[in-house]
């Protein structure tokens, strides 16, 4: 069925990256599995420039996908909770480079809706009409698959990271076919009752299925593309192999992305970042002060006077950015000489949020393999610190620790220092995640 839907797509939908035909295959299916698969991400149907199609895929979609309702645009955010009061239902939205461009009067509140929407259980307070002429608050539900078509529309970050997806072109050699509703409405209606016989056959084995996601895929990424993962392993043969490659190429596209500044972070991962590339080899405690000159140095266009922050970055400012983004502040190692932040402080953070983690394969910083991990764990050149081994970054002497001691032991699974006599003893350190947890489980 996957196939032969993923062949019916590619007759009438011009798209640069074939894999894209797949991916709305699996996502149309997905539509009709919702509620089991917990979450569903939206997807955002993009082109840059009109006439590329993106209207005649939300016409299949309004054909094939499940309970569909197709809205040009969106006119109040009360009117798209109303058409979810009944259900859930797949809203497929023209135009949102217009309906959801920010300039736009009160469109916080759709943006809102359908940020929250993309998980089961999502509802938002509306007012409702009451006897007696009066109102009452009521919780109505606003989860949904939402596909939104535009020309390279301005989307907000968060709406963005709910979002997969997929560029069309124009089909400027005429290779595709035209959707002539008089002549295949037919054959789209059984390819319809085919899309629905699988998921009520697949239903039950959907709901919390483990699946197998791709090295890097977590967090909001791993929400999105987990329910296309499970449609494909239901459906079996070679989908599983085409879900992980859209999910690779994905990570990648933002990986690429992240690198040529062309999405933008929080001024906290940008600090964070920028501290980890900073930073000093084989040096665990740095100055603030010496940070400043050198984050200034090493991006200027963000830290630097001509910032559009307007000022260069100051001491304060970055106790306050690191802060806000960590929990970390800065400490006067021995309560003398300039504060300043350690880096086996600032590691778990790094390691948390993904910094300085390479995928298998990709090419280290340095030039090692990418099974390397960052620099900041190279076990033989991390010291231990004397006394109380809870209290993170306690130096004992200056400030800066020249003397090389006995390595600090590492974690088994991401090479970062224990800190505490509690995981010294497991070799696994605090972080809790599928590769940690499934250690913990080895280990006992």
């Amino acid at each position: 069925m996957l196939d032969d839907l993923e062949e019916w797509f590619g007759r009438f939908i011009a798209v640069p990256d074939d894999r894209d035909l797949s991916l709305l295959a699996l996502w149309t299916v997905s539509t009709h599995l919702a509620v089991e698969t917990y979450t569903t991400p939206r997807l955002l149907i993009d082109s840059t420039m009109p006439g590329s199609g993106k209207t005649t895929v939300l016409d299949h979609f309004q054909r094939l996908c499940f309970a569909p309702v197709q809205a040009a645009s969106l006119s109040s955010p009360a009117l798209l909770v109303r058409l979810l009061q009944n259900g859930v239902r797949t809203i497929c939205i023209d135009e949102v480079d217009r309906s959801l461009s920010p300039n736009k009067p009160g469109v916080e509140d759709l943006i809102g809706i359908l940020n929250s929407g993309y998980r089961r259980g999502a509802t938002r307070p509306v007012l409702v009409p009451a006897k007696g002429g009066n109102w009452v608050v009521k919780e109505m539900p606003t989860f949904g698959p939402v596909a939104m078509a535009g020309n390279s529309p301005r989307l907000p970050d968060d709406t963005r990271s709910r979002s997969i997806r997929v560029l069309l072109m124009p089909d400027i050699d005429g290779t595709i076919e035209d959707s002539d509703w008089e002549y295949i409405e037919d054959a789209a209606q059984a390819l319809y009752m085919r899309i629905a016989a699988f998921a009520d056959a697949v239903r039950g084995s959907i709901p919390q299925m483990q699946v197998d996601l791709p090295k890097g895929c977590m967090g909001r990424t791993k929400e999105k593309w987990r329910p296309l993962k499970r449609v494909a392993v239901a459906a079996g043969s070679h989908w599983p192999e085409i879900a992980d490659e859209l999910i690779r190429r994905n990570l990648d596209e933002d990986r690429a992305e992240r690198e040529a500044g062309l999405q933008r972070m929080p001024p906290g991962m940008v600090i964070l970042s920028d501290l980890h590339e900073i930073w000093p080899e084989y040096t665990d405690f740095v100055a603030t002060q010496e940070l400043v000159g050198k984050l200034v140095r090493h991006n200027p266009e963000y830290w630097g006077a001509n910032s559009s922050y307007g000022k260069e970055l100051t001491v304060k400012r970055l106790g306050s950015l690191v802060s806000q983004a960590s929990k970390v502040t800065s400490q006067r190692p021995g309560g003398r000489g300039p504060r300043g932040y350690s880096r086996l402080v600032l590691a778990p953070v790094w390691n948390r949020l993904g910094i300085g983690r390479n995928q298998p394969g990709a090419s280290g910083g340095t030039g090692e393999s990418g099974a390397v991990r960052s620099r900041i764990n190279r076990d033989s050149h991390v010291h231990r610190i004397e006394g109380d081994p809870t209290q993170t970054g306690a130096q004992t002497g200056s400030p800066q620790v020249e003397a090389k001691s006995d390595p600090a032991p590492t974690c088994t699974v991401c090479r970062q220092p224990l800190m505490t006599d509690a995981t010294r003893r497991t070799g696994i350190c605090a972080i809790r995640d599928d590769d940690h947890n499934a250690a913990r489980e080895t280990a006992a």
